[in-house]
């Protein structure tokens, strides 16, 4: 990372405080870092503490006209290696989103042709708003890599996702981005041959939202991190790996193609859009069902709606039918009792291979954890409760047995 720079924009929040350790933390990784402080950001740190920590001149303000003569936000935009923004507020996220340019961040994050990397901070009301998560969305398909936010107290007394990441966590996803090894390889559960190199596979993951009318959505409690996981342990066992995701505010993994979706039907055509695949892992909470959405908002006046159902597409079964069939085909199923019985009867029903299932009564919709079966024609494995993403990396292992050159 020796001689690597940084340009770190620094976000109108508390968590602005944070921002001085990451500038100690860049430096003593042998990377150099220019800072730019937000008006926001002023109230919280001070240019004269962030030059003394970076030993370099600290930017402010768009209309700077010795560095305007020379178009300086054009030459800061482009002389780092990459842009890093820390904190990421809501404001500033959906500028970025939006391709505002109004004052020197924007302008910046506008001109650049470099990496950027987001790291947001904000109340956890915020974070969760349907607004902040179209942004995220929309920045990731751009290509900004926003990581996701870590969940605990915060300054305004409320408990949730929202608040900065700690700067040891950036500073690996800086170095991560500037090309150093992924600290996962040389690990025993990833093989020095990727392989599943030469395959590809799609996974699902998240909720879908069916629209109820423009501002509600029938929806469900599945945060994606499952499905996440997948993805990226596959893509280090070297697949090509397309990951159709429902409305979750996850960073992509690393060597992943990632397709946003909202509704049932789109990811029905996503997942089509996306054959022939050696493997599908279809992970994503699918809507069983969806309604006429009305074009207005309903109003509490006129009474409860009346709402006509329709069956949504079955993406498994659908798939299991299709000629281009992937070798290996692999549901989910979120169970609350008879967990086994109802996946064997999954699996049965919907022609799958295998089914990978657990029971969603506790914690497991956003939790770290899960504790899953997996159920083949062979019988039923039980798998104890472990961190989902040593769930991923030993079905991804199972994925490589049979689709690397195994049997099924």
């Amino acid at each position: 990372m020796t001689g690597k720079r940084i340009l770190l924009i620094i976000g109108g929040g508390i968590a602005a405080y944070k921002a001085c350790e990451l500038i100690r933390l860049i430096r003593k990784a042998g990377m150099r870092v220019r800072c730019v402080l937000t008006r926001g950001g002023e109230h919280f740190v001070t240019p004269m503490t962030l030059a003394a920590l970076s030993e370099e001149q600290v930017h402010t303000a768009l209309w700077d006209l010795k560095d305007e003569t020379e178009m300086g936000h054009i030459q800061l935009s482009r002389e780092a290696d990459l842009v890093v923004v820390a904190p990421a507020t809501a404001d500033l996220m959906a500028k970025m989103a939006a391709g505002l340019a109004d004052e020197l961040a924007s302008t910046l994050l506008l001109a650049t042709d470099k990496p950027v990397l987001a790291a947001p901070a904000m109340n956890v009301r915020m974070w969760l708003h349907p607004a902040t998560r179209r942004n995220v969305a929309r920045l990731r398909a751009d290509g900004v890599t926003v990581m996701e936010p870590d969940e605990g107290e915060m300054a305004c007394g409320e408990y949730g996702p929202g608040r900065l990441p700690e700067p040891e966590a950036i500073l690996a996803a800086i170095e991560r981005m500037l090309g150093a090894p992924d600290p996962l390889e040389g690990q025993p559960d990833f093989a020095a041959d990727a392989p599943l190199v030469g395959k590809h596979v799609i996974v699902t993951a998240g909720p879908t939202h069916e629209p109820i009318d423009p501002v509600r959505v029938i929806a469900n409690r599945s945060s994606g991190k499952q499905g996440f996981a997948i993805a990226g342990a596959l893509a280090r066992l070297g697949a090509r790996v397309t990951l159709v995701a429902g409305p979750v505010a996850l960073a992509t993994p690393a060597g992943v193609t990632r397709r946003d979706v909202e509704t049932a039907s789109e990811m029905q055509r996503a997942v089509d859009d996306a054959l022939p695949a050696d493997a599908a892992v279809l992970v994503a909470a699918v809507a069983d069902w969806r309604v006429e959405a009305a074009s207005h908002k309903l109003k509490k006046a006129d009474g409860p709606p009346r709402l006509d159902w329709a069956a949504n597409p079955d993406i498994l079964a659908g798939l299991a039918a299709d000629p281009r069939r992937p070798k290996l085909l692999i549901g989910f199923a979120a169970e609350t009792e008879n967990v086994e019985a109802e996946a064997e009867a999954k699996r049965t029903r919907k022609g799958a291979d295998w089914i990978v299932a657990n029971d969603v009564s506790g914690d497991v919709m956003g939790g770290e954890r899960n504790e899953v079966h997996l159920v083949t024609a062979e019988g039923i494995e039980h798998w104890e409760r472990m961190d989902k993403s040593e769930v991923a990396r030993r079905l991804a292992r199972r994925i490589a047995d049979v689709i690397g050159g195994g049997g099924r």
